[in-house]
Formats: structure tokens, sequence, C-alpha cells
């Protein structure tokens, strides 16, 4: 079997997770070793916290959502039990970006399910 000798493409290796670690502080940006462990952890980290944005956001909307209806008179989960029973299907970010920017919509939302 012919001998490989691995120059060139430790070298495209090296340089592409040198590529990606570009920003990190000491030496996690221009040693390889300290590189590559600082770049698992980095894209643990993100991979976990796309999944965390989105329950993030989700308590925001519920959050805003809940202080809009307690000022109409109803708790969050009532309204919630409403829109269902009236199949109204609106999301939390729509009812949220409602409550916050148009408040009079929100109100008439309200007032739809309460009857």
């Amino acid at each position: 079997m012919t001998r490989v000798k691995r120059g060139t493409s430790n070298v495209k290796k090296r340089k592409n997770v040198l590529k990606h670690t570009k920003g990190f502080r000491w030496g996690r940006k221009s040693k390889f070793k300290q590189a590559k462990e600082a770049l698992m952890h980095a894209w643990t980290y993100a991979f976990r916290d796309r999944k965390a944005r989105k329950r993030d956001f989700r308590k925001l909307w519920q959050l805003r959502i809940n202080a809009a209806c307690r000022n109409q008179g109803i708790s969050y989960s009532k309204f919630i039990n409403l829109l269902k029973k009236n199949n109204i299907e609106l999301d939390r970010k729509i009812l949220a970006s409602l409550a916050e920017n148009q408040p009079e919509v929100f109100k008439k939302i309200v007032d739809s399910v309460k009857d």
C-alpha cells in the first residue's frame, strides 16, 4: 500500500476549525487543541439554546397575554380555554403582539370570547 502523508488534509482541517473560532478569547482562537475543545462546547450550547429560545419566547408571550387579559378582567387560562371552545385559532405570538401593539383589537377578541 502506498504511503499517505497527511500534511495537506491536516492543514485544511486545522484551518477550518480556526476559521470557526474567530472572535473567541485567549488561546482558543489560535491554538488548534483549545479551539477544537471550545468549538465542541460552543456548538453544543448553540444546539441546546436554539431549543430553549422557543420555550423562552412562549413564556414571554404567555406573560404578555396574561397581563392584557387581566386588564380586561379575565385570567389567561380562562381566555385560552374560551378561545379553543370558540374555535378561534390565533397563536400566542399573534395574541401577544396584538395585546402589546393594538390593545383595542385585543379587547374586541376578549369581548367576543366572553359572550
